[in-house]
């Protein structure tokens, strides 16, 4: 769930090419699948469901614009988290941004559904993420733009080898580094101490 009491800024994560990153495993019962025609549907709900867009069919809209004609890459490059009864509960895409004429390879969109977040999925996601996209692009730097609304998340992606970076930046995303590093830290130490970590 995004975090929308805190002040909104661009940030820029990037996992250096080379970068050794932990292999998760899905808990029992959940399986990895890629993309197939019509499970669009399944990744607006998840999208919806952690206030990414204001309901299911405007990230349905969304989807149909941005990704939808490049339906043969999908199928390489969305993944979804499945649980045992075949429902989709959690997606990462494994993209790509054009940078001033350079494609940088770069995550896309990763979301769990609220009542299946701390039980180790998404984590199995950002791993599986990043194994696909050194698989299609080589072992080249990867990059990720998030904002301070995911500070959770940005831990997360920390834990995966993907680093804030100061002044880089890829695609059409802006930088916010110097107004956005007090937030996270904020944020993240309050966490921190919120759950007993600091003593």
């Amino acid at each position: 769930m995004l975090d929308r009491t805190v002040p909104y800024f661009n940030v820029i994560m990037k996992r250096q090419a080379g970068r050794p990153f932990p292999q998760a495993e899905l808990p029992e019962g959940y399986a990895i699948v890629r993309y197939t025609p019509g499970s669009e549907r399944q990744w607006a709900e998840i999208e919806a469901s952690v206030d990414e867009f204001g309901s299911v069919e405007e990230a349905a809209r969304y989807f149909q614009k941005r990704y939808l004609p490049l339906a043969g890459e999908l199928e390489k490059r969305l993944l979804f988290v499945e649980n045992a009864q075949g429902e989709s509960v959690g997606t990462i895409m494994c993209w790509w941004d054009d940078t001033a004429g350079r494609r940088d390879p770069s995550i896309h969109w990763f979301a769990v559904k609220p009542e299946y977040q701390g039980i180790g999925l998404g984590k199995a996601l950002v791993s599986a993420c990043l194994s696909v996209m050194i698989e299609l692009e080589g072992d080249r730097d990867i990059y990720l733009h998030t904002q301070t609304w995911s500070y959770k998340a940005v831990r997360l992606y920390g834990r995966f080898g993907l680093e804030i970076v100061r002044d880089e930046t890829f695609g059409p995303y802006h930088n916010d580094y110097d107004r956005a590093m007090p937030i996270l830290n904020a944020m993240l130490m309050a966490e921190w101490e919120e759950k007993g970590e600091g003593e």
